[in-house]
């Protein structure tokens, strides 16, 4: 199943000015949500709060508990927050609503960009775009006469010239657990490289030679980083960065506010970001572009549906955007782009652009296998070619059950 791609480029232009109130409704229905738990959905969420009636789970395993919970009947949640992979199991299960009858009614400060349409009904509200970009030291480098790296073997040369330096436990952070994380990192670079990974009659098209190169160059890299690197997710690599343990890292654009808060971060002020490096010179960044926004549920009734659409809403304005401005790249009215936000900007609009994430079933199961897989190489115990293999084998037997391929 293919979703329309959002103009992402384009959407970052979205600015203005829409005063509105710290809710303009009291909610009597009670409404719960689940989604991520990065601060951009804290701040929405708490926005929603001020509705009453209104509990969020947020939580960074949200993904693995959404289809299930929103299966039940009635639903355990009435408001799902999804991203471009995410919301491909909901959707193909049919537990989220067509969100078009609840836009036309209170959702007329929407920008055109948000409406997530699939088979020409709108079924997600975007509220923000991500990507990892790149994040570093910018004192640590000045000081070396480090340029900024533009591709990836610029970014082991400087690596390699910090860690002579010592002036931080390691050159480099990397979302490496073994799992989604792993995966997303190598659909990133395999994907930076114009290839995609699963051909156009849903066959795998990991198994060569940029798969190779795309193991080894993520190997290469880990060789710099906290040997535990395997453990570390989004928020081990963000504490890694606080903490002054490490001085570059590809990272998501969401969390590049929390570099500079006084009250958890030791390196304020030094933290810079700029576009994701690429494979080849002149190259796209070796990242993907994401959004993340809500759904509702389907097995709940129409009166729940409506309550929770106008909470939704309510967490999605300009005020909720005024008070947490550098939290996200919103796509919401309002918005200014912060500092760190411009090099998710700058990496969106590079010539050739980065690709956007695939949101397609086929795209989820190859996700799947290589987060399954993947970490076999790095411990050792397979080659990169056996590896790449047994994600092609365990992506086959899913896509067939799938009726993907025959």
């Amino acid at each position: 199943m293919f979703f329309r791609k959002i103009a992402l480029a384009g959407a970052f232009a979205l600015m203005g000015s829409t005063a509105m109130a710290a809710c303009a409704f009291q909610n009597e229905v009670p409404v719960k949500s689940l989604s991520a738990g990065f601060e951009a959905w804290k701040a929405v969420t708490d926005a929603m709060a001020e509705c009453g009636n209104f509990s969020a789970e947020l939580d960074q395993e949200f993904k693995t508990k959404q289809p299930e919970a929103f299966a039940a009947r009635p639903s355990l949640y009435q408001i799902g927050g999804v991203a471009n992979e995410t919301i491909v199991p909901l959707v193909n299960a049919g537990t989220i609503r067509p969100l078009d009858d609840l836009v036309a009614k209170y959702g007329q400060n929407l920008q055109p960009g948000q409406l997530i349409k699939i088979d020409g009904q709108t079924m997600a509200i975007a509220m923000m775009v991500n990507t990892q970009h790149l994040m570093y030291r910018k004192d640590i480098l000045d000081e070396l006469g480090i340029a900024v790296p533009t591709t990836y073997d610029e970014l082991l040369a400087a690596a390699e010239q910090i860690k002579a330096s010592g002036k931080v436990e390691y050159p480099l952070g990397g979302t490496y657990k073994a799992g989604w994380n792993l995966a997303q990192d190598f659909v990133n670079m395999f994907m930076g490289s114009g290839q995609p990974l699963v051909n156009d009659d849903g066959t795998a098209n990991v198994n060569n030679e940029t798969g190779v190169t795309t193991l080894e160059m993520m190997k290469a890299l880990s060789a710099y980083m906290d040997p535990e690197f395997l453990g570390a997710d989004s928020t081990v690599v963000q504490q890694q960065f606080q903490q002054g343990r490490i001085a570059m890292a590809n990272f998501w654009a969401s969390r590049g506010s929390a570099m500079d808060d006084p009250a958890e971060s030791q390196v304020v002020g030094k933290v810079a970001g700029a576009p994701t490096p690429s494979i080849v010179d002149g190259g796209a960044p070796a990242t993907t572009l994401w959004w993340d926004g809500i759904v509702i549920a389907r097995n709940i009734s129409d009166e729940e549906a409506d309550a929770a659409f106008r909470v939704a809403m309510e967490g999605l304005d300009s005020e909720m955007v005024a008070a947490n401005n550098d939290d996200a790249v919103w796509l919401i009215q309002g918005y200014q782009p912060g500092a760190m936000a411009q090099a998710a900007i700058a990496t969106a609009s590079t010539n050739p652009p980065p690709v956007s994430y695939p949101s397609t079933t086929a795209q989820g199961l190859m996700h799947g296998a290589i987060g399954s897989q993947a970490a076999a190489f790095f411990t050792g115990d397979k080659s990169a070619e056996d590896t790449l293999a047994a994600i092609e084998a365990e992506y086959a037997t899913a896509a067939a059950e799938a009726g993907i391929v025959n």
